[in-house]
């Protein structure tokens, strides 16, 4: 598709005019350098015609005032010198300036990605918001070094050559100024159809990195299905968009060089006619019509170039657009009034009430009271709302009615951060990153500071330290971007051990023993319950086997608790979590 236009380009503009204000004293010093500079290269093709003048009359005269000529000739140099100086500390300060206006942006975009909520990254891919970070800030990187830069010269330079073109001769300018209009509304109508494809561009561009993060993510399960075809098809409909919105960005902005050219040398064959006759009559020196021929070219050049630029721009406030819309997006509010308080573990849910989206309701008047120490464990078939009640405990979502209370205190009340602080998590997907198995294992203390001793004290209760010490390197073994040099069983012990590590009072178990050989579900079994001792547990169970020691057990249904209880008392209720564990139990009996 074609897209649309920017939603507010005026809106855009005036904040980033608002991230660029900080810096306006170096921006200035800028303009300063880039006024001097174009000044200096302003005034040479004067020097220059006076230069072909003196030495015309000397041939006349038939000697040659040589003093005359080298002290011109140095002037010459020196302007040319003197614009190279100014031209090169504008450029620097440019790209400082660009690198630290990055620099900030890219800070305050991870900055808000920390505080938003889970709901943002739920409906958006990973490649997407790199992208953000990514591509669209270097997009304005690339407009403040060049575009920036380009502008004030190319304005500068208009003016400084108007006012001396004037003081040579009036007539000659108004007649080189004859296509000025013909180029502005040329420019005009270009920008006006090209802003819509510059977004395009942006947000294709967004598209294919998702897919493409996505696909090198599971790429043996991409081959594993033999869906290289359709992954490939996939990739091609996103690439075709972003080509067809690449060639018509720059088709439409590259037209827009040779009609301006065409149009400025109309301009210059008009000046030429006028500056011949003004040569015939004796109005005009010859050096005076050859500084007013290059005045003339390089008038037409900067117009050129701000036409160029009108189009970065354009690119530019697409990109800004897609990085305010990230920084603008609603936090996480912390509303929680409570200073730090350690938590005992009661919790309770009063007639809790839920949805992701409003006219589909998931959980309805939902009701529990759990005791500090208790082992709850959360069965169900997929789909029934397990996950939720557990998002909802940690505020990853606030519920839409009724409260949940820790240790008599509404989640709500409680600070973010303090909340958290009192849960431990070990999940069926395990997520370690690039960096040693001890700082991986520290990452639960909430410092980058690892303390060794610890680390090994809790690789021990997870049943960890065995595995370890067999790696290359033991706690120094770095585990890879894809945790893929250390086994699945193997990871499950690492993430154990980071919860150790945080010593929460609450713990939450998405049982992950389901895809571990049997000897290391075994450990892993044995270092959760080490992990669970004198704390409130909730376990998501897959294998209702391994929860036959559970204080309640809470059978979910569509959002609901249709049943709860031990497990021998369900099972003689015969209702849905003995045709639960029956199925489960028939299956393994068949193998």
């Amino acid at each position: 598709g074609r897209g649309e236009r920017a939603k507010d380009v005026r809106g855009t503009s005036k904040k980033l005019v608002k991230v660029l204000k900080p810096y306006l004293p170096l921006f200035v010093v800028a303009f300063l350098c880039a006024f001097i500079g174009v000044l200096c290269v302003s005034f040479a093709p004067k020097v220059l015609g006076n230069i072909i003048t003196i030495v015309l009359d000397g041939t006349k005269r038939g000697s040659f005032d040589w003093n005359l000529i080298n002290r011109t000739i140095v002037l010459l140099a020196g302007l040319y010198f003197t614009n190279f100086v100014f031209r090169l500390s504008q450029h620097m300060i440019l790209v400082k300036l660009s690198q630290k206006i990055v620099r900030n942006l890219k800070s305050d975009i991870n900055a808000k990605l920390d505080r938003l909520p889970l709901s943002y990254f739920d409906g958006r891919t990973q490649g997407e918001i790199m992208s953000r970070i990514t591509n669209d800030v270097d997009t304005i990187d690339q407009s403040i070094q060049e575009g920036i830069s380009q502008a004030i010269i190319s304005v500068f330079t208009i003016g400084c050559l108007l006012v001396i073109m004037l003081t040579t001769n009036v007539v000659m300018t108004l007649v080189s100024l004859v296509t000025i209009p013909l180029i502005l509304v040329v420019v005009a109508q270009v920008v006006k159809h090209t802003q819509r494809f510059f977004l395009d561009n942006q947000k294709y561009l967004g598209e294919l990195n998702g897919h493409v993060e996505q696909l090198y993510g599971g790429y043996a399960i991409v081959k594993t299905f033999n869906h290289e075809d359709q992954a490939i098809a996939q990739f091609d409909v996103i690439n075709d968009n972003l080509y067809n919105a690449g060639w018509k960005s720059n088709f439409y902005s590259s037209v827009i060089y040779p009609l301006t050219g065409f149009a400025g040398n109309l301009g210059y064959v008009l000046v030429i006619v006028v500056g011949a006759i003004n040569a015939a009559a004796g109005r005009l020196s010859v050096g005076d019509i050859q500084a007013f021929v290059q005045y003339v070219k390089r008038f037409n050049q900067p117009i050129q170039e701000v036409a160029n630029i009108s189009n970065v721009f354009q690119s530019t406030l697409a990109a800004a657009e897609r990085v305010f819309e990230v920084l603008e997006e609603p936090e996480e509010v912390d509303d929680g009034r409570l200073s730090s308080n350690p938590a005992h573990g009661d919790i309770e849910f009063d007639d809790v009430r839920f949805s992701y989206v409003p006219e589909k309701p998931l959980i309805e008047d939902l009701n529990l009271k759990v005791q500090s120490g208790a082992k709850i464990a959360v069965v169900g078939p997929t789909g029934a709302g397990k996950t939720t009640l557990i998002n909802l405990l940690m505020r990853f979502y606030d519920v839409n009615g009724g409260s949940i209370k820790v240790d008599g205190i509404d989640v709500r009340d409680w600070p973010r951060d303090v909340l958290r602080d009192q849960f431990g998590m070990v999940l069926q997907d395990t997520w370690l990153f690039e960096g040693t198995v001890a700082q991986n294992i520290a990452y639960g203390a909430g410092t980058n500071e690892v303390d060794f001793d610890k680390v090994r004290r809790c690789a021990k209760l997870a049943c960890a330290d065995h595995f370890i010490e067999t790696l290359p390197g033991g706690y120094d073994f770095v585990i890879n971007e894809e945790a893929s040099n250390i086994s699945q069983g193997e990871k499950q012990l690492i993430t154990i051990a980071r919860a150790f590590m945080s010593n929460p009072r609450i713990l939450i178990l998405d049982e992950a023993t389901s895809n571990v050989d049997t000897r290391t579900e075994r450990l892993v079994q044995q270092a959760m319950e080490k992990l669970m001792e004198n704390r409130t547990s909730f376990i998501i169970a897959h294998r209702l086997s391994t929860i036959r020691d559970a204080n309640l057990i809470l059978v979910m249904d569509k959002g609901n608790i249709v049943e709860q209880g031990a497990h021998e008392e369900l099972l003689a209720r015969k209702g849905f979590y003995y045709n639960l564990y029956m199925s489960q139990f028939k299956g393994a009996s068949e193998f």
